[in-house]
């Protein structure tokens, strides 16, 4: 038989000529699957764990916490050297996928799929218009992951990002015949790369559809107004009872300023080394610590050294929360300059902002995607002070108001820790889902 001739056979017929694959040498958990009908969620990430997705884990401990039964699927190994201590609090059982790099080891699955899932030929012949359209990788995981959430007795896959982890959830969802649902974030919609039809299509197929802040909710009914009905706004929360505040104390001389997140373009951070080296040329004393790592970390330190600001300005490197809760009880304000990429990526909310908001540290921020839904400057509602992005000046003269002795810092501070109590609580925002 031709190449052409095999091509254009049905993929139905070409599942149904397999034959019937022997038991898997690696039997199903004892006990995996559920007899009593309970719920039991299988989140979908990318990476597992990673040290800058602090809300994932923070997610599923609360649900945890309200005695939900969760299992993760990673799709990839982690790369990162560091881990949050909070990972050592989740008890679900990560299941890591691997990337398969040779046909055998994809057809291998399929067989095996076949063998072990109810009405498998029907459901895939079902899903030969999306799994067309993914790259292989994406559809043999999805093959793999279908059989690993059966095993698992899962009844329902969560994807965090719109993705690759809600297109192989798609995929997976789709073949057992249960739902799945999506948290979409920040990249996984602005960035330049995103393909809108597929992004499309593979939401519409969700039971629903999370946005993060009434920014990306928005910005999903503009690109896909037929999932008006679906699309539910759960923002990212924060573990409160890890998070006391206490009023912001006294500022003195230097003003103590932190900035945490990766070392990339959207976070901002060359502005802020901007902005105190004009400040330290009209003889206004800084001092800054900025924690992370990521792929500007050169720059950023040519930067210091062509500005002369390195006697004040500090790369940290990577830090965990609980070293990220020290940081900010040494700062007098939280800055994260966030802009918009050149390639569309922006942030959806850092989450250090909320942190810093629960603990009584004052915040500056930018005007981007949803963060000005936290940090609000209403008259009536101050939370922080809300600068547009890449505005060196405005950011300079944010960080003169913050030092200020006449600016009402513990009113502003008292208002951001209101405002994450009642809408960025992670026990109330998870239960949502």
């Amino acid at each position: 038989m031709s190449q052409a001739d095999l091509l254009a056979r049905p993929i139905p017929s070409l599942v149904a000529d397999l034959p019937p694959a022997p038991h898997p040498s690696v039997p199903a958990p004892v006990g995996a699957r559920r007899e009593n009908g309970a719920a039991r969620v299988g989140y979908v990430v990318k990476v597992y764990p990673r040290f800058s997705e602090t809300f994932v884990v923070t997610e599923i401990l609360a649900r945890e916490a309200a005695g939900e039964e969760v299992a993760i699927f990673a799709l990839r190994p982690t790369t990162d050297t560091r881990f949050h201590p909070e990972i050592a609090r989740v008890q679900a059982p990560v299941h890591h996928l691997p990337k398969p790099t040779k046909l055998s080891e994809a057809w291998l699955d399929l067989r095996i799929a076949r063998s072990e899932l109810p009405d498998f030929d029907r459901r895939y012949a079902d899903l030969l218009s999306l799994l067309t359209t993914l790259d292989a990788e994406d559809a043999a995981q999805g093959v793999a992951l279908a059989i690993q959430a059966h095993r698992a007795g899962i009844t329902h896959l969560h994807a965090h990002f719109a993705s690759l982890a809600a297109r192989v959830a798609a995929v997976a969802a789709g073949l057992l015949g249960i739902g799945y649902s999506v948290t979409t974030h920040a990249k996984d919609l602005f960035h330049q790369d995103v393909d809108a039809e597929l992004l499309g299509r593979v939401l519409s197929g969700a039971e629903h559809v999370v946005a993060i802040s009434e920014f990306n909710r928005q910005h999903l009914l503009n690109r896909c107004a037929d999932l008006a009905d679906a699309i539910t706004l759960i923002r990212n929360g924060v573990e409160l009872s890890r998070f006391d505040w206490s009023a912001p104390g006294p500022i003195g001389q230097p003003l103590r300023i932190a900035a945490v997140g990766r070392l990339v373009e959207k976070k901002g951070f060359n502005r802020l080394i901007e902005s105190v080296r004009r400040l330290a040329a009209d003889g206004f004393g800084t001092e800054v610590r900025i924690a992370g790592s990521g792929e500007l970390h050169a720059d950023l330190a040519e930067q210091i050294d062509a500005g002369g600001t390195g006697a004040f300005v500090q790369l940290l490197g990577p830090r965990s929360q609980s070293e990220v809760i020290e940081l900010l009880a040494w700062a007098d304000v939280l800055v994260a300059p966030c802009v918009v990429g050149r390639d569309g990526n922006a942030d959806g909310l850092p989450t250090v902002l909320l942190e810093a908001m629960a603990l009584g540290v004052p915040v500056i921020s930018t005007d981007v995607t949803g963060i000005g839904e936290a940090v609000r400057n209403d008259a009536g509602e101050r939370t922080g002070i809300l600068i547009r992005p890449s505005d060196v000046n405005a950011l300079s003269e944010a960080l003169r108001t913050v030092a200020d002795p006449d600016f009402d810092r513990v009113s502003m501070c008292r208002a951001a820790r209101a405002l994450v109590e009642r809408e960025y609580s992670s026990t109330t925002q998870s239960s949502r889902l």
